[in-house]
């Protein structure tokens, strides 16, 4: 049988640690960042994603150049790459919005770069950045929900990552809510992110629209938008909620409702004592987080009698992915050092 591999935390020492690169590689776009060992940032560079495998590498490699000339003693590159990776984090297996499809990318770029390269999820990534240096610092066991496009998770024990037997846990995004539901770019059909995300937004603002019968704007710009794309976006919904928009309003409602239950189904089996909520959608957190605890306190097993875990924003923002990253390899760069010294650690699976 095989035993879950699991991410461990690795201490740096803050003093001695020289800055690392951190990277945000999406599907529109590629971030880059030199980030000092207390999580600040100290040089950032960024290009557009390219369609190709090479041309991608190419501009990785182009934005650690720019930041290598502004800050030169930066050591190592750490990549959170939406996607799914192998146990050891060296190979992009499958990335949905990205051409790397069972390619050794950790390999390549280290031979590229000449560095110490460390590939991880950016929900992984996103989450290491926040128990190092931003809301879940001193968390035990936790979880993040990181709600953007769709949903990215991550989960935290006694400061370890957990990954799964094959890397690619947890999913929290395709948990399947509603059988037979809204298709989800997964194959599958009513994944909790269908009714949870940017995108679930606009999908419910869109639904609901066919029956509103009070006055609202985004009513109309949602029917205009039937005819002169671009089509409205969860930004849109989320600030005609802030404005009292009936529309707005009843699909942040609905929202809210389909996060307290997923938070729910997650407490039964996982049982921490701290939520974090990040990605764009965090950025609405006050207009929906009173409903969505509401609803979680209602969809919980054993509501009212046991301790109830605590529901924050994320504190680091777009930024956490890079920062976790650059974390990420700057242990990693740091244990090969000691290592050659003749030294042990306790390392990060992943790096």
């Amino acid at each position: 049988m095989t035993e879950p591999t699991i991410m461990a935390h690795v201490h740096t020492d803050s003093r001695m640690a020289p800055p690392s690169i951190g990277f945000d590689i999406g599907g529109t776009n590629l971030r880059g960042a030199v980030v000092g060992s207390g999580g600040a940032l100290l040089a950032t560079a960024s290009r557009r994603t390219p369609g190709t495998e090479s041309d991608l590498e190419d501009a990785i490699a182009e934005v650690v150049d720019e930041l290598r000339t502004a800050v030169p003693e930066a050591e190592g590159v750490g990549l959170a790459v939406a996607a799914f990776l192998d146990a050891n984090c060296r190979t992009v297996r499958f990335a949905p919005h990205l051409p790397w499809v069972d390619s050794p990318v950790a390999e390549r770029l280290e031979k590229r770069l000449d560095t110490t390269v460390v590939l991880e999820h950016d929900a992984n990534a996103a989450a290491w950045g926040e128990y190092r240096f931003g809301a879940a610092r001193g968390a035990g066991t936790w979880v993040m929900f990181a709600m953007g496009t769709g949903i990215g998770g991550a989960m935290m024990t006694e400061g370890r990552l957990f990954r799964g037997a094959y890397g690619t846990a947890p999913e929290f995004g395709h948990m399947t809510v509603v059988p037979g539901g809204r298709p989800c770019p997964c194959g599958k059909r009513g994944c909790l992110e269908r009714y949870c995300s940017g995108t679930a937004l606009v999908s419910t603002a869109e639904e609901f629209a066919r029956e509103m019968t009070e006055d609202s704007q985004l009513a109309e710009q949602i029917v205009r938008s039937y005819v002169n794309r671009p089509s409205v976006t969860g930004a849109d919904v989320m600030a005609a909620a802030g404005e009292g928009d009936p529309l707005g309003l009843a699909a942040v409602a609905d929202f809210a409702q389909w996060l307290g239950q997923g938070l729910a189904i997650v407490t039964d089996v996982f049982d921490p004592e701290l939520i974090v909520i990040g990605g764009g959608v965090a950025g609405g957190f006050d207009q929906y987080i009173d409903q969505a605890k509401e609803s979680f306190a209602g969809n919980v097993t054993g509501a009212g009698h046991r301790p109830e875990a605590v529901i924050a924003v994320a504190h680091l923002g777009a930024d956490a992915g890079m920062i976790g990253a650059a974390d990420l390899v700057r242990a990693a760069v740091k244990k090969e050092l000691e290592q050659v010294a003749g030294e042990s650690v306790s390392a990060n699976s992943c790096a």
